[in-house]
């Protein structure tokens, strides 16, 4: 036969009532060779009865009369005894119920929180009692293992989101040039071409083809940024900037703008080649989108405050932006139809890598138009 299974807390009235039932047995037993040693000490007894002469009685008597006391008192010890314990065990029981749902109710509001948990709600956390003991200890280890689970769940989310976002943008945006060398191939081929209907038709397949390079990579580096970070180390972003800024020299000379530097140490734990990705898609930005005779303005730094932070701030000039449509362009193929256009090289992924990016290091960015034309961003990192 399967043996029946207790829960917890009728284990728990069970042990109690238990330990209280063996003590008043053994309290029971002490009391019974107790007063049965002091009954053997005083064992004397005279009857005197109305008109009879107190003589002393018969010894046999006595002794006889001596043991059917010591009998009575043991047998009314024992009765008054049980029926004690009884009511004791009864009231351990009782008690030990109750004490015992006390304190096991930590645990059922634990196993309550648990059962409500799903993968959708993560948000819920098991109550900590106080004062801080073992279930108190159970609670918050409880906590902090669904911290962990929430917090990878956000990041699966993040990743599948990113992956999707990849694969639709990469649909949307590869489908122009994909069409351009369709219809490209198909008018030259419609009739007899000549060799410079074929030498155009390989010039329109050749920058289709190029802008299908540029936003795959773009599309890669964007899904590298969303992945996360490996393992950080320490980086001076004034050097990564500074880097680029040389790289960018001859860029800037095309162009006809003016770079201007403020570079001063700004430590940040970080992964290199992102932050070197980052600054340069921002200086890149900053340069394609300007005006001949502008100029572009880098400063890098720490500001003090209660969380210190190193930032990275570029400002260019440049067209007008409506103040209410930067915020937008940190979106995936967001050109600003109305100010740029899709000949000048770009894919429209530029300032989105340099959020995920941002958001990899757990930072803030924020795009401002510049009343005078151009944009002013700042890049906001934790600092070590």
């Amino acid at each position: 036969m399967r043996a029946v299974r207790l829960s917890a807390r009728a284990r728990l009235t069970v042990i109690y009532t238990g330990l209280v039932l063996v003590a008043g047995v053994a309290v029971i037993g002490l009391t019974y060779v107790l007063t049965e040693q002091d009954l053997d000490r005083r064992s004397h007894l005279v009857l005197l009865e109305p008109g009879d002469d107190p003589g002393p009685p018969p010894a046999e008597d006595l002794a006889e009369l001596a043991e059917q006391v010591q009998a009575a008192t043991r047998d009314d010890l024992l009765a008054q005894a049980a029926i004690g314990l009884a009511v004791v065990t009864v009231l351990a029981a009782v008690l030990g119920w109750l004490l015992a749902g006390r304190v096991l109710r930590p645990i059922r509001s634990i196993s309550a929180a648990a059962r409500r948990l799903s993968a959708e709600n993560l948000s819920e956390r098991v109550p900590v009692t106080t004062p801080a003991d073992e279930l108190a200890a159970l609670a918050a280890t409880i906590n902090g293992m669904l911290d962990r689970i929430e917090g990878g769940v956000a990041e699966r989310d993040r990743v599948l989101d990113g992956q999707r976002m990849f694969a639709a943008n990469a649909a949307h945006e590869l489908r122009t040039p994909l069409t351009t060398m369709r219809t490209a191939i198909d008018v030259t081929l419609a009739g007899e071409p000549s060799r410079a209907e074929l030498i155009a038709m390989a010039g329109d397949i050749r920058t289709a083809v190029a802008r299908s390079q540029r936003t795959l990579d773009g599309l890669l580096a964007l899904a590298r940024s969303q992945a996360g970070l490996g393992e950080p180390r320490p980086v001076d972003l004034a050097g990564v900037v500074a880097a680029v800024l040389d790289g960018a020299a001859s860029s800037t000379a095309a162009h006809g703008v003016e770079l201007d530097r403020a570079l001063r140490p700004a430590r940040v734990d970080g992964d290199p080649v992102l932050l070197e990705r980052l600054a340069g898609n921002l200086v890149d930005n900053a340069v394609r989108y300007n005006e001949p005779g502008g100029w572009v303005r880098v400063t890098t730094g720490v500001e003090a405050g209660t969380e210190p932070a190193v930032v990275l701030r570029v400002a260019n000039t440049g067209r007008l932006v409506a103040p209410e449509d930067a915020a937008g362009l940190l979106e995936p193929f967001v050109h600003g139809e109305s100010h740029r256009t899709r000949t000048d090289g770009g894919v429209g992924l530029g300032l989105s890598i340099v959020r995920a990016i941002v958001e990899a290091h757990h930072g803030e960015i924020t795009v401002a138009a510049r009343p005078a034309g151009g944009l002013d961003i700042t890049v906001s990192l934790p600092s070590p």
